[in-house]
């Protein structure tokens, strides 16, 4: 067998620039780059591999700075998002804090069903230089690193301690990596010093390997039993997840429920599974959905979830299904998925070849005209409201619906709109008029602040033809901004919306529903006596300054009544921006909310407190608990 004299770190930088992901007739790299941040634990290790590639093979396997470890990963992560988990990144830290801070991210990638593939360095498996710089030591077990912080938060890890382990090491992390089930972090863990050890490594290894994505088929017979459940229902609709996107399914439901005439409400990670205006489309559902999904929602009789986990928010807390004799039909790729809340009927496969299977059991299957009626009025109630959210009130500080409106407007259908945390994301998911499968893109798994400007990078990596559009909150903004360093290095154009809210709006909303008064939640200078942030003047801080100082292009749109005028305008003059990234800082007042969608999320209310208002909010959490079920819902009704 012939071989090559190899170090551990060349002979994995190497295999990685030979995988491919094949779905269907598309193939692509599977890890399209290295993002990397060096120290002592990686800089002689894939720091060297990566610079001798530079020089002997630049194109073999891309390199690109980061700033921030956790930024790196969510980078990979929206940039794997964008090509439908075909592709990612690879993300090197070095040994300790560089490892640690990548955590955030792999809880992000887990947590999306995601792939990213997290390359941490490790202390010496020798341990000769034990205890080295920023190692963690734990007296009771010295074999316990920082990095077996990322067992809990990844699909697979492996500890590589030995040269020859690198095979099923790689090997494993591939197979999960292109696996719609188990997708999400893969983490090897790398000693620094086993990654300048020399192996001799098989020719084979090094080769072209292709990974094959599964899309599997309903068992035999599952489809009849679905088919006969929505043909006996009165008012079935379906839920779609991110398992449309993710299977590349759009069109098929698209022309299934033009078909069929089933109503259809999206999670977060499932908007762009029909575009905004298509008749069966009624918007966002559950905690932060519209009128038209909820209510549907509330008297469906069977319910299809398609590629979707039901998180809280999807189904209202399990308030959202009021029916008492609605049946659940999930399908989903996941059983994990599948059988969650009690279903009556757990499919355990692709979303497309399930979509279709199913349509042809359908064929000739209508619902009935009344119940299209029903939801074309509610779909038109919604729609007037999101256009009056949007009007123009001419206000000095503009609310958050009417910046939302005035992006949308100056915007193109494929345009990609770019969320994760704060208030924005639950007015997104009521008001976004997404126009293009891929055009919405709201990591709301994790909701994790600081993610949105490193994936608009990532975005923007992914896909050149299109603008990445980062709308983001003065709070989450703070979280994590160093990546427009990385975007102005590179000359990677995306527009950043930095709304100014001057302090945390979303959890300020909720801090009031809740009884707290928004206690903690502004920017204020600190009451020493009150021990609050709440009276002190507004601190004298200027984002847009931040943003300038790091070489990024600003535009400010000034407080006045052409605020909204003036946002318009500065979007279409960022979008026609060359060069690099554009950002647009805007005021806006906080207080002004947007249509309430009549969904509930449950966060617990204190039952005894000295605070009226919390006494007052507890009386409102109380009866909307009444509403609760233990389990969404398996046609139990129909068998009493």
């Amino acid at each position: 067998m012939a071989t090559r004299r190899m170090s551990v770190s060349q002979a994995i930088v190497e295999f990685l620039a030979h995988q491919y992901t094949v779905d269907g007739d598309i193939r692509v790299r599977t890890i399209e780059g290295v993002y990397g941040i060096f120290g002592h634990g990686n800089v002689a290790g894939i720091g060297q591999a990566l610079k001798q590639l530079s020089v002997t093979n630049p194109k073999m396997m891309p390199f690109h700075q980061a700033r921030n470890e956790q930024a790196m990963g969510h980078e990979s992560i929206a940039f794997s998002r964008m090509t439908r988990r075909r592709s990612t990144f690879a993300c090197a830290a070095s040994v300790g804090p560089g490892a640690a801070n990548m955590l955030t991210a792999a809880a992000v990638a887990t947590t999306n069903r995601l792939p990213v593939l997290l390359l941490p360095s490790d202390t010496f498996a020798n341990r000769v230089a034990d205890p080295v710089l920023q190692q963690l030591e734990q007296p009771n077990d010295a074999s316990l690193t920082v990095n077996d912080a990322f067992k809990p938060l990844s699909r697979f890890f492996d500890r590589v301690t030995r040269p020859e382990q690198i095979y099923s090491a790689l090997l494993g992390a591939m197979r999960v990596l292109t696996d719609p089930v188990e997708t999400g972090a893969v983490t090897i863990s790398l000693p620094e010093d086993v990654q300048a050890e020399e192996i001799d490594v098989p020719e084979e290894f090094l080769a072209d390997r292709e990974w094959h994505i599964r899309r599997p088929r309903p068992d035999r017979g599952i489809i009849a039993e679905v088919a006969k459940a929505i043909r006996g229902a009165k008012s079935p609709m379906i839920i779609a997840g991110g398992g449309v996107i993710y299977s590349d399914a759009n069109t098929d439901l698209r022309k299934f429920v033009e078909q069929t005439g089933i109503p259809v409400g999206m999670s977060q990670a499932g908007v762009g599974s029909l575009v905004w205006d298509h008749a069966q489309n009624l918007g966002a559902v559950g905690a932060t959905g519209t009128t038209a999904a909820n209510r549907i929602a509330a008297e469906a009789d069977v319910i299809i979830g398609i590629g979707t986990r039901y998180s809280d928010f999807t189904t209202a807390s399990r308030t959202a299904f009021q029916n008492p004799k609605v049946k659940f039909i999930n399908i989903n790729v996941a059983s994990f998925d599948a059988f969650k809340h009690g279903s009556a009927i757990p499919v355990v496969a692709d979303a497309r070849e399930s979509i279709n299977e199913l349509a042809e059991e359908l064929a000739g299957y209508r619902v009935a005209a009344d119940y299209e009626t029903e939801y074309t009025k509610q779909k038109s109630i919604w729609d007037a409201a999101v256009d009056a959210a949007f009007e123009d009130q001419k206000r000095d500080l503009p609310g958050q619906p009417e910046i939302i409106g005035a992006v949308q407007a100056a915007s193109d259908p494929r345009d990609v709109v770019i969320c994760a945390a704060g208030s924005l994301p639950g007015d997104l998911h009521k008001l976004w008029r997404v126009r293009d499968d891929l055009g919405y893109h709201v990591e709301y798994a994790f909701s994790c602040m600081g993610y949105e400007i490193a994936a608009g990078l990532g975005v923007a990596r992914a896909d050149k033809t299109r603008d990445a559009i980062v709308m983001v909150g003065d709070g989450s903004y703070l979280m994590m901004h160093s990546e427009l360093v990385t975007a102005v290095a590179e000359r990677l154009k995306f527009i950043t919306v930095l709304i100014q809210n001057h302090g945390y709006a979303s959890i300020g909303h909720l801090s009031e529903d809740v009884g707290s008064q928004r206690y903690g939640t502004k920017y204020r200078y600190r009451d020493e006596a009150g021990n609050n942030h709440e009276t002190g003047d507004l601190l004298p801080i200027d984002l847009a300054a931040n943003a300038e100082s790091y070489g990024v292009k600003v535009i400010r749109v000034e407080p006045g009544p052409s605020s909204i005028s003036d946002l318009k305008a500065a979007v279409k003059k960022a979008k026609a921006h060359t060069g690099g990234p554009v950002l647009i800082h805007i005021n806006n007042d906080p207080l002004i909310y947007a249509p309430d969608g009549e969904g509930w999320w449950d966060v617990p209310v204190m039952p005894i407190s000295d605070l009226d208002s919390t006494k007052r909010a507890y009386v409102g959490y109380d009866k909307a608990k009444q509403k609760q079920k233990l389990l969404l819902g398996n046609g139990a009704a129909d068998r009493k």
